[in-house]
């Protein structure tokens, strides 16, 4: 009886030891030693330092990004330059219209020998962009050309200074109508100061490209009103120079140019007896 006891014990016994639950194993790597880890840190260190010495600092990327934006603006305002001169061009051919160009090659009677233009003390001439003919005076004592002008506003579009203005005009200033009470606007090309006995005055000068008979070029005018004036438009050296000279004893030499809206040019000769024996200095 004893022994069966036992032997019953020890199976038991032998039961419980076959069901003991083993530990899993891993596979975790074995620690480092103090030596391997910084081995490893200076290694991570170099690297880093590296990394920095080779890119470029932020001071220098600001520099690189600031000089990228200015060629960019540069490239902008010329070609919004180009864009400009160009609607100038596409202007005059619309107000052209579909009439054909007449060049002329009778040089002996419009020209003098060393081929620059003669012109009157009073010519028509010819504003392709704004669409109108107006007279105007030939003067070699003034030097910049003048425009008469109203309204003037100056305003700023695409970094550049442009002005915005009307023909100021008297009642009975010979123009294409349509074009009185329009707004012209154009940039600036300079500025100039004007001293005169009431003081001194700064006025925009703006670039048109402007027809005479044979001349066709883009000129600058200063912009002031002339109503006071018997001529809204004025010509000076600085237009005539390498290109025409004057016979005062002369005018009107050359037809008025056409525009759609205005008067052909055989009806000017009314408006032009007029001014026979203008006195404007």
């Amino acid at each position: 009886m004893r022994l069966g006891v036992l032997c019953l014990m020890a199976g038991l016994s032998l039961s419980f030891a076959g069901c003991a639950v083993t530990p899993p194993e891993t596979n975790d790597p074995p620690p480092l030693s103090e030596a391997s880890f910084n081995s490893r840190i200076l290694e991570l260190e170099t690297s880093i330092a590296q990394q920095c010495v080779s890119a470029p600092t932020l001071r220098e990327q600001q520099l690189n990004q600031q000089q990228h934006h200015q060629a960019l603006t540069a490239d902008v305002r010329e070609v919004g330059s180009l864009l400009r001169y160009l609607r100038q061009d596409v202007a005059g051919l619309q107000a052209r219209g579909e009439e054909p160009v007449i060049v002329r090659e009778e040089c002996d009677v419009d020209t003098v020998q060393d081929n620059k233009a003669l012109l009157g003390r009073s010519e028509w001439v010819g504003l392709p962009s704004v669409g109108t003919y107006l007279k105007a005076r030939i003067d070699s004592g003034a030097n910049t050309s003048s425009l008469s002008a109203a309204d003037i506003t100056r305003f700023e579009r695409d970094g550049e200074n442009w002005v915005r203005f009307k023909l100021a005009l008297n009642d009975d200033d010979v123009v294409v109508d349509r074009v009185r009470d329009e707004w012209i606007e154009t940039p600036i090309v300079r500025r100039v100061r004007i001293v005169q006995a009431s003081g001194e005055d700064s006025r925009p000068v703006i670039s048109l490209l402007m027809t005479l008979g044979p001349i066709r070029e883009n000129v600058e005018f200063t912009l002031n009103d002339r109503t006071h004036l018997d001529y809204p438009v004025l010509l000076g050296r600085r237009f005539m120079m390498d290109i025409a000279t004057i016979d005062v004893a002369q005018t009107y030499r050359y037809e008025r140019p056409e525009f759609p809206g205005g008067e052909p040019a055989d009806k000017a000769v009314d408006d032009e007896a007029a001014d026979q024996d203008d006195t404007e200095e």
